[in-house]
């Protein structure tokens, strides 16, 4: 008797535990998400950036995918032209990124593979059912959604809210604090802490100058601009470091320490040149013309235009000290 009632207990256990496996393989009909559901639209999943926005864990729930969405995917993948049948069948990868992301939740709904009133109208449906979000890039979704009273999500939406505030082309002023990485380089901060690199101004630190920005970055240390100096204009005249402005390359001397300058440069260009010597008497011609190749040779090298330029910047500093 005893071992009759241990067989039909093993029994017993055997078919609980196969019912509950059928019952785990049976598809779902129901949201089983513990916090907020968001339902994915085809748009996005064709889309692609949901795959990023999920695994940097902003997505801030479950990830639902209804069945009806899948079977749309697949409808474009066979029958629509080439661009959309590549979309779908990117969407479809996307599907099965999603499901393989550590940390990302992500459920698929069975509600039928195909819906007879259409994708967009089941889904205001489900999310009205399950209190559920709609993630799509629909622009008309997005608009009956918000008339329904249903909390979108719109990637394109929060893109546009990160996007620089500053594009390329646009001027400003912008106070210069610290030398970049590159010699020539100064770099400021706008108010909300992005990092400015304004070429070739490195010895205007301490400055207000107006720069045109050239090309902005978002990186994940936040957001870096690189701009040029607009005519060389300082906006201030006073330096917070010497209490003086010195000169850039780009900003013109006043005319009368230019004249001087030149003045200087060019009496050291002269001196520099051999003078011509008095013509020698024919019985010490020979001597005389051994004498002078040694100093031609030294004199023959005249300054380059490196030279000139370098020689014209030393007087500019000393001037200005």
């Amino acid at each position: 008797m005893q071992t009759n009632d241990l067989v039909l207990l093993a029994v017993t256990l055997i078919i609980l535990a196969e019912v509950t496996y059928l019952l785990a393989k049976l598809p779902k009909t129901s949201i089983k998400a513990k916090d907020r559901a968001v339902l994915v639209d085809t748009s996005v999943l064709m889309d692609g950036r949901i795959t990023g926005l999920a695994a940097t864990g902003f997505i801030g729930g479950t990830l639902v995918i209804p069945r009806s969405v899948i079977g749309e995917l697949q409808f474009l993948a066979d029958n629509a032209d080439a661009d959309k049948r590549s979309r779908a069948r990117n969407g479809l990868d996307v599907v099965n990124e999603l499901q393989k992301m550590e940390g990302v939740d992500v459920e698929l709904l069975q509600d039928g593979s195909k819906a007879e009133e259409g994708v967009d109208e089941r889904l205001l449906q489900l999310a009205k059912q399950h209190s559920a979000a709609i993630c799509t890039l629909d622009y008309n979704l997005n608009k009956v959604a918000v008339v329904e009273g249903i909390q979108v999500l719109n990637i394109n939406e929060l893109a546009q809210s990160l996007r620089m505030s500053h594009l390329p082309g646009e001027r400003m002023l912008i106070e210069l604090q610290q030398k970049g990485q590159d010699s020539h380089q100064g770099v400021g901060y706008l108010p909300d802490g992005t990092m400015v690199v304004v070429e070739q101004s490195s010895s205007l630190i301490g400055q207000t100058v107006e720069v045109e920005v050239t090309r902005s970055l978002q990186t994940a240390a936040g957001k870096m601009m690189f701009a040029k100096r607009v005519g060389g204009k300082i906006a201030t005249t006073k330096s917070k470091q010497s209490g003086r402005t010195p000169f850039g390359r780009d900003k013109k001397p006043e005319p009368a320490k230019v004249a001087k300058a030149e003045t200087k440069q060019t009496q050291t260009v002269y001196h520099a040149r051999p003078q011509r010597a008095s013509k020698p008497a024919p019985k010490d011609a020979e001597q005389a013309a051994t004498a002078a190749k040694p100093q031609q040779r030294k004199s023959s090298r005249r300054p380059t235009q490196k030279d000139r330029e370098a020689s014209f910047m030393n007087l500019i500093d000393k001037q200005t000290d």
